[in-house]
């Protein structure tokens, strides 16, 4: 990382790096990770020369934003260990990062792209991944999840309320909550939420699960 990079930046620089990453993370989110810098520029209403000075490349950005999301995910996991009930504290870190994710259609496009072999990201991963390891560990030890549940879950949970959140983010987009809470209380996680979030209507789940032809094929 050069000097430069590692140096606080101005209030203006930071608010175009601000920037330049919510617009990335709203494109990629929109199209994949199609959006090229200088299509990012232009969205964001900024010099293709100021996207270039903090992001040399698109690789650059994608690892930036890794960075911002895992760092995100970090804290979560130390928020949910202050719970002195293991049970509690999985319970907690799986639905607040499920809101996380449901609220983040950029987050699948990002962890696709992000190099996984750089020294810093991989240190990301790393420390989540033993934060999750031991939230597990505490849950299974204590009997409050299922005696089968893993750390894989955790993962395999997130994609799926992901899937869902995605899907649905038009027309219903609580609808998520719901199936979390299906899923928590098949890990064991049980707790009956104050106000259970209601099913979706058969012309919502209709709209928003029906297979629906892309952009690029067009309307039969």
């Amino acid at each position: 990382m050069s000097q430069d990079m590692q140096r606080p930046l101005r209030a203006d620089a930071e608010r175009n790096r601000r920037l330049i990453m919510d617009t990335a993370g709203r494109m990629f989110a929109q199209r994949g990770s199609v959006a090229t810098l200088n299509e990012i520029a232009h969205e964001a209403g900024v010099g293709v020369g100021t996207v270039y000075r903090r992001f040399p490349d698109l690789q650059t950005l994608m690892d930036a934003l890794f960075t911002e999301r895992f760092t995100g995910f970090l804290h979560l996991a130390a928020e949910a260990e202050e719970h002195t009930d293991p049970g509690q504290a999985l319970r907690h870190y799986l639905l607040e990062a499920a809101h996380r994710r449901a609220g983040d259609r950029a987050l699948d496009v990002i962890l696709a792209h992000a190099d996984l072999e750089a020294g810093p990201n991989t240190a990301l991963r790393e420390e989540l991944g033993r934060h999750v390891d031991t939230m597990v560990e505490r849950a299974l030890a204590a009997g409050a999840v299922r005696e089968d549940f893993a750390s894989s879950d955790v993962y395999a949970y997130l994609y799926m309320i992901g899937a869902v959140a995605d899907r649905t983010h038009d027309l219903a987009p609580e609808a998520w909550r719901r199936y979390a809470e299906f899923l928590l209380t098949g890990f064991g996680l049980q707790e009956a939420p104050s106000a259970p979030t209601p099913a979706m209507t058969d012309e919502q789940s209709f709209r928003t699960t029906w297979p629906r032809p892309s952009a690029a094929q067009g309307s039969p």
